[in-house]
Formats: C-alpha cells, sequence, structure tokens
C-alpha cells in the first residue's frame, strides 16, 4: 500500500541539474601503484569511489547450450567485445555501442568438459559422430535434435554426462582457456575481468542458479558443478573448502522468477527448516541477487503488487506456459527480502540480505548488448533475426518477445582493478540497472546538510555521516537517508526517484510500501503521490522526448514512520522517462515484421540502489 507523505517529512528535494552547476566533474583522482602477474601499473584511484559497469553473467561456445544454438564464440570473443571489438554474432559484425567498464564469463560448470571437446580439434572425442553431429548442424531444429539424441536421452537415463565425455581432464581444460582467457584481456585501470563461472542446478526445473565469482588467481582446479552436488548447501561446503585454501570467493544466485518459489524458501532441500546455521552459511556466501536479466526483471509482478505502478515492467509473463513454472509471490525479490527481515526477527541472522545486480545472461557472448536499439537477440539461432524475435520461442522458456537485452551491474569502487570491483559486489555496494547507465547513491546517517557545494562534498558527507548502499544503519534515531541519482548520458531524462521500505511487525506479519521521494517537472502532489510523467516516445521514429523530466536528483528523505525496533529493509528505484523498446526498433527497421498487439513497444527503464538495513538489537 502506497504511504502518502506528510508535510513534516516531505523529502528535501534541494538541488537539481536545472537549478545548479553540472555535478557530474569526476572528482580529482589518486595514483595507484598495483602488480599484478610480474607488472607494475599505475592506475587512477579515488577513495570516494567511481561507478563502474559491467557484466556479470554471460555465456560463450564454452556453455553447451549456447554451441548448440549455434554461438560459437569464446571467452576471449566475449572480453574482446566488451571492450569494444567488433565480432561476428550470427554471422553478422556487431559491437557494443559503448565499452564496459569490467565483465566476467560465466560459462556453465556442467558440460565444460563436452565444449571442451566439441570446439577443440585433436581433444580426446572430437570426432567422435556425436560431436560431428552437434557441430555441423545446419539449423536449430536439427540443432535441437542432435542435442536431445545424445545428451538428454543420455541424461534421461540416469546418466550425468552424455556418453562423448571425456572426463574431468576435459573439464580441466576448458577451465583453463577461460582462465588465460581472462587473464590475458585483463587490462587494470581501464577494463577489469573477473574469474567465474555459474553453477546451474535446476531440481524439476526450478532455477537455482548462482554464478561464482573469484577474487585474485587463487583458483580451484575445476569449478564444483551441480553434477557434483545439487543442493546450495553442497555449493557452500565446497566453498567452505575453498577458503580454506585461501581462495576467497562469492557467489549471485539469478532468475528468481524461474525458481518455482525455491530461492527464497521456508525449508532448505534437506527438507529441515532454515535455522542460523543456514542462515549465516547462506548470508556469508550469497552477496547479491540479479535484478534483472534476459529471461525478466525479478523485483516484483502486478499479480501480487498491484498499487506498485511499475510493477509492469519485463515480467516475462509466457514463463508460467512451460514447465509449470507458474509465478508466486515467493518467486519475486521484494518478498525474498521481506522474508529475510523476517528471519532477522526470528533467528538473528537474515539469509536473503542481498544486494542487487544485473546481467544478461546472454548465450551470444556479447557482453551487456543491453541497449534497446542495439539488440540482436541473446540465443544465437533462436532469436537471431526480428522476425524470429516476433514469432518464435525459446525451446522450453518463454516467448522470444517475451525476452528483453537484460540488464547491467555498476559497482562503486576505489579503482579499477580486479579486488576493487570483487570487494565492491562483496559489501554490496553495487546497484542494477535494466540497461541504461543511469548513476545511483544511497547513504543512511544523520546530519546531512540541505545542500553541497559540489558532488565531491556530498559523497564525502555521505561516507562521513553515513554508511552506504548495502550496509546496516545502526543508530536509534531516525536515519536521513542521502540520495542522489544522475541520468545515462545518451538516454532521457529521469521521471522521479522512489524508495521501498519492507518490514516485519510486532506479530511477525509482513509489509511494503513505496515512497516517491522526489519528481521532475514540479509533478508531487500534496499528498504525497505524482502525476504520471506526459513524455510520449515518436512511434514513427523511436525518438524519446527530450523536454520533459530531471538530469539529476539529490534528495534527503526521512521515513514518517519509522520505528527503531523493527527490522527493516530500504532499498533505491530510479524511473527513467518512455523510450522505444526494441520490439519498436525492429517494426521501425523492418516493416515486413509485426509483433503480436500484446507487446509492450514502449517501456520505462530504471534502476534500483542496493538496500539498507534496519537490524534492532536484542
Amino acid at each position: 500500500m502506497r504511504k502518502f507523505l506528510s508535510v513534516l517529512f516531505l523529502a528535501i528535494l534541494f538541488f537539481s541539474c536545472e537549478e545548479k552547476k553540472d555535478q557530474t566533474e569526476e572528482p580529482a583522482s589518486d595514483k595507484l601503484l598495483y602488480s599484478h602477474a610480474g607488472k607494475d601499473y599505475e592506475i587512477p584511484e579515488n577513495p570516494l569511489k567511481e561507478a563502474y559497469f559491467g557484466e556479470q553473467h554471460l555465456h560463450t561456445a564454452a556453455s553447451m547450450d549456447a554451441f548448440i544454438a549455434g554461438t560459437r564464440l569464446t571467452p576471449d570473443d566475449a572480453y574482446r567485445f566488451a571492450q569494444g571489438e567488433e565480432v561476428m554474432v550470427n554471422g553478422r559484425p556487431h559491437t557494443i555501442n559503448r565499452p564496459l567498464d569490467w565483465a566476467a564469463v560465466t560459462d556453465h560448470g556442467e558440460f565444460l568438459g563436452e565444449a571442451y571437446t566439441l570446439m577443440n580439434p585433436g581433444s580426446p572425442g572430437y570426432d567422435s559422430e556425436a560431436a560431428k553431429s552437434m557441430r555441423e548442424a545446419p539449423d536449430l531444429k536439427t540443432a535441437l535434435a542432435v542435442y536431445k539424441k545424445y545428451v538428454l536421452d543420455a541424461l534421461a537415463g540416469g546418466n550425468a554426462h552424455p556418453d562423448f565425455w571425456q572426463g574431468y581432464e576435459s573439464v580441466k581444460s576448458q577451465w583453463q582457456v577461460n582462465i588465460e582467457a581472462t587473464e590475458k584481456n585483463y587490462a587494470p585501470g581501464k577494463f577489469t575481468t573477473i574469474h567465474a563461472y555459474e553453477w546451474s542446478s535446476a531440481p524439476n526445473t526450478a532455477n537455482l542458479h548462482r554464478n561464482v565469482f573469484f577474487r585474485d588467481t587463487n583458483l580451484p582446479e575445476i569449478p564444483f558443478s551441480s553434477n557434483e552436488g545439487a543442493s546450495p548447501q553442497e555449493l557452500w561446503d565446497w566453498m567452505t573448502t575453498q577458503e580454506a585454501n585461501g581462495v576467497m570467493v562469492f557467489c549471485n544466485p539469478h532468475n528468481p522468477n524461474e525458481s518455482k518459489g525455491m530461492l527464497f524458501p521456508e525449508v532448505a532441500m534437506n527438507d529441515k527448516p532454515i535455522d542460523e546455521t543456514y542462515a549465516s552459511t547462506r548470508q556469508h556466501f550469497e552477496r547479491n541477487v540479479e535484478m534483472m536479466q534476459t529471461k525478466g526483471n525479478s523485483e516484483v509482478v502486478p499479480d501480487f503488487w498491484p498499487n506498485d505502478e511499475f510493477a509492469d515492467f519485463e515480467n516475462a509473463r509466457s514463463l508460467q506456459e512451460y514447465n509449470g513454472r507458474i509465478f508466486e509471490k515467493h518467486n519475486f525479490i521484494r518478498y525474498g527480502l521481506n522474508r529475510g527481515v523476517k528471519y532477522q526477527a526470528e533467528l538473528g541472522v537474515n539469509p536473503f540480505k542481498y544486494g542487487f545486480v544485473g546481467g544478461t545472461d546472454s548465450h551470444n557472448a556479447v557482453m551487456s548488448n543491453v541497449e534497446e536499439f542495439n539488440y540482436v537477440g541473446h540465443h544465437g539461432m533462436a532469436d537471431e533475426t526480428a522476425l524470429d524475435r516476433s514469432r518464435n520461442e525459446q525451446e522450453g522458456e518463454m516467448f522470444n518477445r517475451d525476452m528483453n537485452p537484460g540488464g547491467l551491474t555498476g559497482v562503486w569502487a576505489t579503482s579499477n582493478t580486479r579486488e576493487a570491483i570483487w570487494d565492491g559486489m562483496h559489501s554490496r555496494e553495487s546497484f542494477a540497472t535494466s540497461g541504461p547507465r543511469i548513476k545511483v547513491r544511497f547513504f543512511a546517517g544523520n546530519g546531512f546538510k540541505e545542500s553541497y557545494e559540489s558532488y565531491e562534498e556530498m559523497v564525502k558527507d555521505g561516507y562521513a555521516k553515513g554508511v552506504p548502499m548495502g550496509q546496516n544503519y545502526e543508530g536509534r534515531e531516525a536515519p536521513e537517508f542521502l540520495v542522489w541519482a544522475l541520468k545515462d548520458p545518451i538516454a532521457p531524462n529521469l521521471d522521479r526517484v522512489q524508495i521501498i521500505k519492507g518490514w516485519v511487525d510486532a506479530d511477525g506479519e509482513m509489509h511494503d510500501t513505496i515512497y516517491d521521494i522526489a519528481a521532475s517537472d514540479n509533478r508531487m502532489r500534496a499528498d504525497g503521490t505524482v502525476e504520471p510523467i506526459d513524455a510520449p516516445v515518436n512511434m514513427e521514429t523511436g525518438e524519446f522526448n527530450k523536454e520533459k523530466g530531471s538530469p539529476e536528483f539529490t534528495v534527503v528523505w526521512k521515513d514518517p514512520d519509522f520505528d527503531p525496533n523493527q527490522n527493516a529493509y530500504y532499498y533505491v528505484r530510479v524511473i527513467q522517462l518512455p523510450t522505444a523498446r526494441y520490439s519498436l526498433w525492429d517494426e521501425i527497421r523492418n516493416p515486413d515484421v509485426q509483433y503480436p498487439e500484446d507487446t509492450k513497444q514502449v517501456i520505462q527503464e530504471r534502476a534500483w540502489a542496493s538496500p539498507i538495513w534496519i537490524e534492532p538489537k536484542n
């Protein structure tokens, strides 16, 4: 239910770009002497941190499902694409519109050895009938039939691997290829690569996948896949062993919307209730949850949050047509955050204490190809043309037209190095966007000023008098929330800024609500609601409105209903003005292509800042 703001507690909207000088100038940076692999680098370092945009969920041909769909780009190709180089995607040259600051290849740990056999001439099994058939499939229909014959039928027979698997040496070989590509493309200070992979457990087709990230080059011999252990507890056990060997590692779950209620459970996969040990272990290893990717936005859906006027956004509703993945409230992140603070009240530990990240889950090896006007599909032959995207389905998953280009992760870090980016995600000082490079900062504290002379002064005050996103506010006094948001330089202005609060009351009931804390164009009403923006997209050209909205917001806000005895969380959502969805761009560029009438053509992109929690001490 929406809460209205009283006059006394109205946000203090004390400046925006229209009213003052540009505050986007980067503060002066220091230099950091950094060493890696025997080389020294002098790179920029900013103690107030910069926002670095990157990809944390990406598959290459080393993921067997991507290979089957026609992808032949390697991890090295993916990293080169992320830095702006042209690669061939589905037989056509393609580049990212803007290079990334950092990236991680997250090929599936499962079937990594099989992918090595498929791709490397001379490797054991390369000339087997199965491998040749999979490499030479001329179209998607044939490729899927071959995949069923040699892989799915073998798995259905109880085997963990298809017959052409060459054993763990082949897994080790492909893992080494990924490691070498990650090292080769690391350019400290310019472009960061992170060693990573995906653990892809899917019991009864419920998506419990986790992307696993390593801080440095102290790495395991091979990744731990769901073939070795299908429950999260087994993954954490393996991570515990890795930590004992000095490996620094964490993981991020993704696709809660496909989890069949199992990502935020009441009982663990061993059928035991969630207890303090489970909660502590999960919080220790699982640091962020993926808010959005090509298979949909997992924040909320209108079915369960009908009063959230922005809930109807890239919901991927056709997921419900396949594999019994019916929407239920337990599948969505806002529920998970609510249940987390309830566990905190019950157990003293929150197992779902997640920051936010975004990703693509592209199986085309095209890192963060997230801009609507540049979208060429993410699943090889399945969605490579506008016509394919408008009418085909993703085999066993959803309609192609319900997919989207995916999200992006911003990390606040002191430098563009592997350790600093990893540390930023680990401490949850990260934010997700639905694609645009919106920047958002979020602090909770006391004594913030009503105005600042500069962006740098504001950030210093944020750290000096408060805590950043991803942390706990420890004070007893009602916190002030300092929020700053800046538009993407090539995108339209911003519509508004919201704070979402969730809490558990004295009776153990979970609640959440939304506050509009700032709006552009003087649209904030006296009762705290906001008049909808009138900024239409040109449906003939795809051009967005360039007159309305605000390029920047800075707000200090206090919760009128703050209770220091309640377990609670607060996160920020920044809404952009409307823009053309890729489906509209496809129709504009391909007059013969017509999407079904129920396909959205205009969207309001957004950013989500990781939460700040209130955890009262007894």
